[in-house]
């Protein structure tokens, strides 16, 4: 019995594991990037290499998504096996799926044309992102090894603190219409992106701080995509190379952490949210499903976890809020959270009635949205709950009284009241 229940609970861990596909350009690409995929191994990965022009490559099987992770490792692909097309994709995060992009100085239209339907633009083939004034003393002269330092995005994708990272691939632009994308990592302000050899005759697809070297973006369902513009970036040279500017200090360069917190935050195993433990009832009385009545002092609380490297702990954040709805809003109040994670709040239900939703809705750059709603119904007094005498009430109790005794003071002198006759008159 009891290796049937070490047995059960190896497989329930077997089981959590995430299963993600590798899709690779060559046999050479996996030599050159063996610390970033031993460093995706550590992430608790199920992983499955495949070359980009295999005849089984699939990511799909009887409308379910194989993998729940997908890593693009081949920049310069010029078509997918298997008849996979850029549709294919999209599915699969449509159906919830992250996907992890690499994208470089020689990238084929699969990739670009993938990268666009997320809202990142990269720019021709044979491009490559220029900084004249960032760049590393290695760089062979066309100052195309630069050092990127510009961090845009929070700490909970790229880290606490990120030291710089060497960078020498294509250039990207955001598509300002899109509101999911997120700039994780852009250029300089003297950064460009154009051919090295050609003299620039057009205007660049990006220039300065708008030449985006990693984007990435979260849908509306949560899937999350990264676009990294160089392939370089996760190789073994850069992962182990020194950083040397003109003028300054050599630094080990940051791109191994960098790009570990990036790909973390893209599988979720950062930033992600759920909650639980989700209660509401009278102050002072235990939880119960009947309806709240119109001024009652309510209690609300709710429980939320944060995925941080691979584990659910407590979060913690002062700016969740709660809102007590109708059709709009009656009551918002920022929810308490204590050291477990449960954030609580007491309010007065308004002195409306309805049907009301208890609603959470946060949602914040770098983590998943978290949304909960609970429907409630709200009464108004029972004509046995009403006060005897209302405060408020009082003038009209007065006049009220003001007017009956002002009819028995009427009542009294008409009934009493004799006027003289004409013979007392005369006399």
């Amino acid at each position: 019995m009891f290796k049937v229940c070490v047995l059960l609970s190896v497989l329930s861990l077997a089981i959590a594991k995430q299963r993600t596909l590798v899709v690779l350009e060559n046999v050479l690409t996996k030599d050159k990037h063996s610390l970033f995929l031993s460093d995706l191994a550590s992430k608790d990965q199920d992983i499955v290499y495949k070359y980009a022009s295999d005849s089984s490559l699939n990511i799909k099987k009887y409308g379910e998504a194989l993998y729940d992770n997908i890593v693009l490792l081949c920049p310069s692909v010029t078509a997918f096996g298997n008849g996979l097309a850029t549709a294919d994709f999209v599915d699969f995060i449509d159906s919830g799926g992250n996907l992890v992009i690499v994208a470089s100085g020689d990238v084929g239209e699969p990739i670009r044309e993938l990268a666009a339907e997320v809202g990142i633009e990269i720019d021709d083939e044979g491009t490559s992102v220029i900084d004249h004034m960032n760049y590393d003393e290695s760089d062979a002269g066309y100052h195309n090894l630069i050092i990127g330092k510009d961090f845009a995005a929070p700490s909970v994708i790229t880290g606490k603190n990120p030291r710089p990272v060497l960078f020498r691939g294509v250039g990207m632009a955001a598509d300002p219409d899109n509101s999911l994308v997120i700039d994780i990592l852009h250029g300089s302000t003297t950064a460009y992106s154009h051919a090295v050899d050609k003299d620039i005759l057009d205007y660049p697809l990006a220039i300065g701080q708008n030449v985006l070297l990693v984007g990435g973006m979260q849908a509306r369902n949560n899937a999350r995509v990264l676009v990294i513009g160089s392939a370089d970036m996760l190789s073994d040279e850069f992962y182990s190379k020194v950083i040397a500017q003109h003028g300054k200090d050599p630094v080990s360069s940051g791109n191994r952490e960098f790009v570990s917190s990036i790909v973390s935050w893209a599988f979720k195993l950062t930033g992600d949210l759920r909650y639980k433990a989700v209660t509401h009832n009278k102050v002072g009385e235990a939880p119960s499903d009947l309806a709240y009545r119109i001024t009652d002092h309510v209690e609300y609380s709710i429980t939320i976890e944060e995925a941080v490297n691979g584990e659910w702990k407590p979060f913690n954040a002062k700016d969740v809020q709660l809102e007590f709805v109708r059709i709009d809003p009656f009551v918002r109040a920022n929810l308490k959270p204590n050291a477990n994670g449960k954030f609580h709040v007491q309010f007065k239900v308004p002195d409306v009635y309805g049907v009301f939703q208890f609603k959470v809705d946060y949602d914040r750059v770098g983590y998943s949205h978290l949304y909960s709603a609970t429907q409630v119904s709200v009464r108004p007094f029972r004509h046995t709950e009403y006060e005897r005498f209302i405060t408020s009430a009082y003038p009209y109790y007065a006049s009220a009284f003001s007017m009956m005794g002002g009819l028995v003071v009427f009542s009294f002198v008409y009934l009493y009241h004799k006027d003289s006759t004409k013979s007392e008159k005369v006399e």
